[in-house]
């Protein structure tokens, strides 16, 4: 077995290891986005024009549902969205970057655990998952037990919300007002 020997005696080791490198994974990937990302004077300008912009935005539209809507704040509003929308774009082509290094290492580690634990169930599953979620949840695992759990599935859902919820409490969600990404929804005035 590929698990610590103070490990290796647990009931759930399989499980805690994988949880553990998830963990250790997602630090690592914060500390390479901090590093390239969140430090700098030009993502931290982003964001603060991000912050304004929304904030603007806000106040405008709560004004302008007070008052009768007049032409030129139409237009000022149309005009802080534009910039709003130009500032979350260029915010997500600073982060690209970025993410090309964390996907790299998220796809090592998972090369690394896919070789440790292939053919291995690592969880069970409290629940029969239905269709979909069976085929993720049981992917390469030999048997007919539906509530085993293949290491992908166990660390898929670690990713993702450890992740997350790590960035959350280190402060680098995005912000508030950055929702359009690489590649924002049409706007339907302009049709």
């Amino acid at each position: 077995m590929a698990t610590p020997s103070f490990l290796s005696s647990l009931k759930y080791s399989d499980s805690l290891t994988v949880v553990g490198i998830s963990i250790c994974t997602a630090i690592i990937c914060e500390a390479i986005s901090w590093v390239l990302i969140y430090r700098t004077n030009s993502y931290k300008s982003l964001r603060s024009s991000i912050d304004k912009a929304a904030k603007k935005l806000e106040t405008m539209k709560t004004e302008s549902t007070a008052k009768i809507t007049k032409k030129s704040k139409t237009k000022k509003i149309d005009r802080v969205e534009t910039s709003l929308k130009e500032s979350s774009r260029d915010l997500s082509l600073f982060k690209f970057k970025s993410g090309a290094v964390v996907a790299l290492v998220l796809f090592v580690v998972f090369g690394l655990l896919n070789s440790l634990f292939e053919g291995k169930a690592v969880a069970k599953l409290p629940f029969k998952p239905f269709g979909l979620v069976m085929k993720m949840s049981h992917r390469g695992l030999q048997g007919d037990d539906p509530t085993d759990c293949s290491m992908a599935f166990l660390y898929f859902l670690c990713s993702i919300s450890i992740r997350t919820n790590l960035q959350k409490f280190l402060g680098f969600s995005p912000p508030r007002g950055a929702t359009a990404g690489l590649f924002p929804m049409p706007d339907p005035k302009t049709n």
